[in-house]
């Protein structure tokens, strides 16, 4: 029996279990992949404050030897069910139940899609969620970006340094990312943006993405598209309880509280206007200070 458990391995997740952890809670991290979250897929972080330029990975490498120190128990099993019904909430993995006092879901967002039929079929058959995962298969290739935002910006960049040409495919006349990125992306001769555009349809040729159709008429031909247009929450399991949003965001108070007793959010899966890492890590600590110990 723990005091509480967290389900989610992120930054807003671990921060929440290294304040538990020092205040004496008994505190249980699972998380269905590796330690980090969306970290693991970012290739360059640069507005943390106190660290310069650090790699995502490097980071989680950093959060896990941090709750390793800590000696603060981490499981790597999947989720599939939780019951929240009574005052001992159960979570459930394929392999074991784990019981707690208290529950924070931390389950951060899954990427968002284009919605062309057969998408996803593409995937890791030139479509990407990841530029950091998959940019070397596309050493000296022409590539695209769906994207207007920070993730695409930052992720065009580093494609740039691998890809021989990037096409930045923006369905706007302007970008919602930072000014710097922007203006890094417009410097940059590798890059090629093209406004006011939409993908319409892909095609392939030995069993592999050969072609972009754009909405203007365009056919631009690349080995891979990255697509970069938002994220969804992953909140899947708690459809049968009404703590979801109409977006399926879950829902919580000021101290992060869900409508069900004991069982709170954090991070990236519920609704806010800010969505960065340093206020992921802020939910975390604010959730266990907060908290009715």
């Amino acid at each position: 029996m723990y005091d509480i458990i967290i389900i989610g391995m992120g930054i807003s997740g671990i921060t929440a279990a290294i304040y538990a952890k020092r205040s004496n809670m008994k505190v249980l991290l699972i998380d269905k992949a590796m330690p980090g979250g969306l970290l693991n897929k970012i290739e360059k972080i640069s507005n943390y404050p106190g660290l310069i330029n650090i790699t995502g990975s490097d980071f989680a490498m950093n959060l896990l030897n941090q709750i390793k120190d800590l000696e603060i128990p981490y499981i790597l099993e999947e989720v599939h069910k939780v019951d929240l019904h009574n005052e001992i909430k159960k979570v459930k993995t394929k392999k074991n139940t784990y019981e707690a006092k208290k529950v924070i879901f931390a389950l951060g967002r899954k990427p968002k899609y284009l919605g062309l039929d057969n998408e996803q079929d593409y995937l890791g058959r030139g479509l990407s969620t990841c530029a950091t995962c998959d940019a070397y298969f596309y050493k000296n290739e022409d590539i695209a970006v769906v994207g207007t935002g920070n993730s695409a910006l930052q992720e065009t960049l580093y494609l740039s340094e691998v890809a021989s040409k990037v096409y930045l495919l923006n369905r706007r006349d302007g970008f919602r990312g930072e000014a710097s990125l922007v203006e890094k992306i417009k410097n940059n001769p590798k890059i090629e943006i093209l406004y006011n555009v939409t993908v319409k349809s892909l095609e392939e040729k030995d069993n592999k993405i050969s072609a972009v159709n754009l909405s203007d008429g365009t056919k631009i031909e690349v080995k891979g598209l990255f697509i970069y247009v938002g994220y969804r929450p992953d909140t899947e399991m708690l459809k049968e309880y009404p703590i979801l949003d109409e977006d399926g965001y879950i829902k919580v108070n000021g101290n992060f509280e869900t409508p069900i007793k004991n069982v709170y959010a954090i991070g990236d899966v519920i609704k806010k206007s800010v969505y960065q890492l340093v206020t992921a890590a802020s939910d975390g600590a604010i959730v266990i200070y907060n908290m009715d110990k």
